[in-house]
């Protein structure tokens, strides 16, 4: 393709309303244009790097022996209150009504579609396992959307569903699944780590996502160098410390603390450190009271790990401040677990604090030199806290480190959560009528473009990984109309290269060497190959690899084989 032939149209300047590296680049690269509020187009350079992410996806999704099929975007609504959603997915859904009233939504996700495809085609054992995906586009109604491509209110997704006779079954192609994504990512050049998660709002049991690596991700992930220990960190479990309670070493005293509520001002009063203060949290019980949390006061609660104490209301609600103090008689910030009579949980390190600081169940009063057994009842113990870099990791080689990810793919085991309402049955060996399990496998393909650039980028523009590069070599021709030669030269480079297979964007505009430079390194293709008068004169084409940055010369006449090295390399890491 001929830059003359292709009106890109890129920016120097970061545009306004752009909050993230993926989405200023894409905007000044011109990948994507902006249509409305989470809506963008994807323009031709773009639009080749997406389809590129999707070839790898579909290659290794027919590999892993999943069936491609191509799913309506408008759905009917009484498929979605078959099975409940309709009423609980909430204002992410956008419903329609077609000219006879009847109601649809734009689909955000397939999980009753491809159930009502399944209880229609699929009627005996002998047909399981089986694993439909498409490549479509969803729509989610976002509140904010947000991020450009990265969170958009329309997005392409690779979907895919599986359907099992029993457990062994899901777990097998589960497993596959999971294969198939390491290869994904791993061929489109990207960092990841695959952890354990939570089923969200699409519910079920096993989960892992698929995290792509970036300072900017929304994610926070836990991971050890030394076992195969990942998980998102609101799963991640904090061991108990290892080494045992201090004993008793200070006398309790009652201290007058007026206008202190937060942990950090209550240490700065006490002039001690969070880690030496303990903080109260009270939170809704299942059956109407309250219920009392301790942490160590520089942790985070885990909300997750706190509604599965029993006692405790799901979802977590904290309660009310002037319940709190009406009940407690003192206010949020003022607490203690001395002399509490509601049910107290305490975290595993809070339990092992000696000597701490803690609210007195006074306004503006606090108690230092606190210690369990002593002072007050030994707590009952339980992990609640989100983990921190240095803790000992669950896999036992060595500690954790935390570090930020932009989730690109999610596997769950859903079980019978659609099938079963939905009455997707087959018949078993016996005859007997069964309900299938089922598999969701899902990948954000616009999503992962961003979620590269984050990932790959300098102050000049995009790195793409290889695969994902919107063509294999950006052939620059320097001042094409002050010599023919040059023209020439680079004419026949430009031919030669796609007769050997290089899908190649020639730069033949009326341009200033240095804004064809800029606009080199701000698409980011990997190779640049440079054809100049004093070069062609010499036989010479100057090379620049954009990851690297590395620069040499290599002959006009070997510049195709200098390239297949070039890649041959690559491929081999």
């Amino acid at each position: 393709m001929r830059l003359t032939q292709l009106p890109l149209t890129t920016f120097k300047e970061v545009p306004a309303d752009a909050e993230i590296v993926s989405h200023q680049l894409m905007l000044r690269a011109g990948l994507i244009r902006r249509l409305s509020s989470g809506l963008f187009t994807w323009m031709p350079l773009g639009l080749r790097v997406l389809r590129k992410v999707e070839q790898i996806i579909r290659e290794e999704m027919d590999r892993a022996g999943a069936l491609e099929i191509l799913m309506p975007v408008v759905q009917p609504a009484e498929l979605w209150k078959e099975t409940g959603r309709w009423d609980i997915y909430g204002d992410l859904l956008l419903r329609i009504r077609d000219r006879h009233e009847r109601d649809y939504c734009f689909a955000p996700t397939a999980e009753e579609v491809v159930t009502e495809i399944a209880r229609r085609e699929l009627r005996s054992y002998k047909q399981l396992p089986v694993n439909y995906y498409q490549i479509n586009t969803k729509f989610r109604d976002e509140i904010r959307p947000r991020f450009g491509v990265m969170r958009a209110r329309e997005f392409v997704m690779k979907d895919a569903y599986s359907f099992h006779l029993d457990q062994a079954s899901l777990d097998g192609t589960y497993e596959r699944m999971a294969e198939a994504y390491t290869r994904i990512f791993t061929r489109l050049g990207l960092r990841f780590r695959k952890v354990d998660a939570h089923g969200g709002e699409i519910g079920g049991s096993k989960s892992q996502e698929f995290h792509v690596l970036a300072d900017s991700g929304e994610d926070q992930i836990a991971w050890c160098e030394g076992d195969s220990f990942a998980a998102n960190v609101e799963l991640a479990p904090a061991l108990p410390p290892r080494l045992p309670r201090p004993a008793a070493s200070a006398t309790p005293d009652r201290v007058p603390t007026p206008g202190v509520r937060s942990i950090d001002d209550v240490a700065a009063f006490l002039k001690i450190g969070t880690r030496q203060c303990l903080k109260t949290l009270i939170v809704e019980g299942n059956e109407g009271g309250l219920v009392a949390l301790c942490l160590r006061g520089d942790h985070e609660l885990n909300p997750l790990k706190a509604e599965r104490l029993a006692g405790v209301a799901r979802p977590l609600r904290m309660a009310a401040p002037e319940r709190v103090l009406a009940e407690l008689g003192a206010p949020v910030g003022s607490l203690g677990p001395v002399g509490l009579t509601i049910p107290l949980f305490a975290d595993h390190s809070a339990g092992a604090m000696a000597d701490f600081a803690c609210g007195a169940n006074a306004p503006d009063t606090h108690l230092t030199g606190v210690n369990w057994q002593r002072d007050l009842p030994e707590p009952a113990t339980h992990d609640l806290r989100n983990v921190e870099a240095g803790d000992l990791s669950p896999g036992g080689g060595g500690t954790l480190s935390i570090a930020r990810g932009v989730e690109v793919g999610h596997i769950f085991q859903l079980g019978d959560k659609y099938s079963q309402s939905m009455h997707a049955t087959v018949l078993d060996q016996d005859g007997k009528e069964r309900v299938m399990t089922m598999g969701c496998y899902g990948i954000g393909v616009s999503r992962i473009v961003g979620a590269a650039i984050e990932q790959n980028h300098d102050a000049n523009g995009i790195i793409w990984p290889e695969p994902m590069s919107p063509y294999d070599v950006m052939l620059i021709e320097l001042n094409p109309k002050k010599s023919e030669s040059v023209t020439a030269a680079a004419l026949k480079l430009y031919n030669d290269l796609q007769a050997a297979g290089f899908e190649v964007l020639l730069d033949d505009r009326d341009a200033r060497p240095g804004v064809k430079f800029a606009d080199a390194d701000l698409v980011g293709i990997t190779h640049r190959i440079v054809v100049g008068e004093r070069g062609v004169k010499d036989g010479k084409a100057e090379y620049r690899h954009r990851p690297t940055g590395a620069e040499e010369q290599t002959a006009l006449e070997d510049v195709v084989e200098f390239l297949r090295n070039r890649q041959a390399s690559a491929a081999r890491g």
